[in-house]
């Protein structure tokens, strides 16, 4: 029998998309901060309890708005796991400071928080936390650290849509929260994302880096004249057509993550005697932290056993793919890196493989995808 393939991910539309997207190419304004822009933000905003958002094209965007907010320059220096995408740190390194890289915990890609200490500096100005897998870094524990040494604290928030520390949305504890909206993420537009501001101190001036350097904003909004340029900045918004697709996608986010929990929980449970038979570990969820089943991962114990399997599944036409590398092991930064082994980093690089997980995933394709893995654990 001829079994259809099962990619990593898939994207679809499943609210009004197109209809939105017609009544932007209707519409008399195609660039960005437009109605659908407006809305999506608002609805952010409301849903979340966000104090302002603002869409910008990407992710990486919204973190290069978030390192110019931060004021970080030459001489000073950012603690960022090692265990992320580049996004997360090339802000900080274009302005000029200094990235130490912190590992992660011994069971999970979150940062480890019991680190801190021995990494931060009189130099130390920010810190930046990347929620792996949409589930919570221990933001008790670091924003106390962080608020004792007077440092902003940035989430990066990429996985995080409807994802919690205790009660609050990830992206809302931070000074800022920077989220992405690519088409692997929960919701999507293609290419896309956000920035949070919490610290009402920093909106005038996101908004200001946000339109070019200038005020363009406020003049809109009738509180100015004229508008000019008054800061560095660059374009960072997003078009109407993302995000009049990102509009419709939150429209029906409940359902979204209702299709994802359960397929996440048809996972746990399909594969739950691989830890106890010591195979796999499997992803960890601590009390403080909620579930918005943006990944499901196994860990191998070795690269080899990861690279056999994701052979296995792909002889079935099974779509599983690793994630990041170790960024203190990159080309780029190990010549400035201070030398210290991040060995649990280096593990997740090697033995984490992530599982085909989207809205539209059957749960016949769930089965036949835990049936591969279990069988080749024998």
């Amino acid at each position: 029998m001829n079994l259809s393939p099962i990619p990593f991910n898939r994207p679809r539309a499943i609210g009004r998309e197109r209809t939105y997207l017609h009544q932007a190419l209707e519409s008399e304004r195609w660039c960005g901060n437009g109605v659908f822009t407006q809305r999506a933000q608002a609805l952010f905003e409301s849903r979340f309890g966000f104090r302002k958002v603002l869409l910008t094209p990407s992710c990486t965007d919204a973190l290069e708005m978030a390192a110019l907010l931060s004021a970080v320059g030459p001489g000073d220096e950012v603690i960022i796991p090692s265990y992320t995408f580049v996004s997360t740190a090339n802000p900080f390194i274009l302005r000029g400071a200094k990235v130490v890289f912190a590992d992660s915990l011994p069971r999970h890609p979150n940062l480890d928080p019991d680190q801190l200490e021995a990494l931060a500096t009189s130099r130390t100005r920010a810190i930046v936390v990347m929620h792996y897998g949409g589930v919570a870094c221990d933001m008790g524990r670091i924003l106390g650290w962080a608020q004792q040494r007077g440092l902003l604290v940035i989430e990066d928030a990429a996985h995080c849509i409807d994802a919690r520390f205790r009660d609050s949305p990830l992206g809302s504890l931070g000074h800022l929260g920077t989220f992405s909206f690519h088409e692997t993420k929960n919701i999507a537009c293609g290419e896309g994302g956000a920035l949070a501001v919490n610290d009402e101190k920093l909106a005038p001036r996101a908004e200001v880096i946000r339109e070019k350097g200038t005020n363009r904003a406020a003049f809109f909004r009738g509180e100015v004249d004229k508008y000019g340029w008054v800061d560095v900045g660059s374009s960072f918004l997003p078009s109407e057509f993302a995000a009049a697709v990102l509009l419709a996608q939150l429209e029906e986010v409940d359902a979204i993550q209702a299709r994802r929990v359960a397929i996440w929980e048809r996972y746990a449970t399909g594969l739950s005697d691989l830890p106890r038979r010591g195979d796999v570990i499997l992803p960890v969820l601590p009390p403080y932290a909620s579930q918005n089943a943006h990944v499901f991962y196994l860990v191998t114990d070795t690269l080899e056993t990861r690279s056999r399997l994701m052979a296995h599944l792909k002889e079935r036409g099974i779509g599983a793919v690793f994630h990041y590398q170790s960024l203190h092991q990159s080309a780029f930064y190990r010549d400035q890196h201070d030398g210290r082994a991040l060995p649990n980093s280096d593990r997740f690089t090697d033995c984490l493989l992530r599982l085909p997980l989207y809205e539209g995933l059957a749960h016949e394709e769930v089965d036949r995808v835990v049936e591969a893995v279990t069988q080749f654990f024998g």
